[in-house]
């Protein structure tokens, strides 16, 4: 394989389907290391698209025009299926593999890890290579706040102002988030409820007469914050 390619598929590491909650990271985070007068320079950054990747990585291109490498790694979905990783020259499979490593053996989701190298002048062989990468992206992960956040879905509903309180008995019980609502003799109200949830608030839902809904799945929301 061309090691100036990235190489991209399906994540063996990914979630079991069903599951509704996953691991990022809340803002960058920085990491360093040296290695035979080589220095690695590490950032974790938290990511949501191809796209902004590109951006980022784009962006540490021009920031850091005189360094020898750099290499990255990425995880992206709740469902963890997407990843790749970039040796930017160094013999394929001992920058990005390694730095993907880091980012599946703590589970995280929705990150980048950029690793910069300027050479020292002393080969560090596949082996010194590898363990090198591996240390800078462990470094920048462990000066980064992870962050435990669910997959949920919005459900918006409309119905007619006489069954207001029907609803609103189902939603103090159910307690999911009140995105939006309006009110008038027709009323239109958007919930937010963690995904393992939302079936048994449709089925409440539904049984409300005039009620019409409509099931918008998977948006993510930050839940609480978990210690490295």
């Amino acid at each position: 394989m061309n090691p100036n390619r990235s190489q991209f598929t399906s994540s063996p590491f990914s979630v079991h389907p069903m599951t509704d909650v996953y691991k990022t990271i809340s803002a960058i985070s920085e990491g360093y290391i040296t290695e035979q007068r080589s220095k690695f320079i590490s950032c974790a950054l938290p990511v949501r698209t191809p796209e902004e990747v590109k951006e980022k990585v784009d962006a540490f291109r021009k920031q850091y025009y005189d360094a020898r490498h750099i290499c990255w790694a990425y995880m992206l979905g709740a469902d963890r299926m997407q990843f790749r990783v970039h040796d930017d020259g160094e013999p394929s499979s001992t920058a990005g593999k390694p730095v993907l490593g880091v980012i599946n053996s703590h589970g995280l989701t929705d990150i980048l890890i950029i690793v910069v190298r300027y050479f020292g002048g002393v080969k560090l062989g596949t082996g010194g290579l590898i363990a090198a990468y591996r240390a800078a992206a462990q470094n920048a992960v462990a000066h980064a706040e992870i962050t435990l956040k669910t997959v949920d879905e919005d459900i918006t509903v409309s119905f007619e102002y006489p069954f207001l309180n029907s609803v609103m008995k189902i939603v103090k019980d159910d307690n999911p988030l009140i995105v939006s609502q309006k009110f008038g003799m027709d009323c239109v109200m958007t919930l937010r409820i963690r995904k393992s949830k939302a079936g048994k608030l449709r089925e409440k839902l539904l049984k409300v007469e005039t009620l019409i809904a409509d099931f918008q799945q998977n948006k993510q929301i930050s839940k609480r914050q978990i210690s490295t």
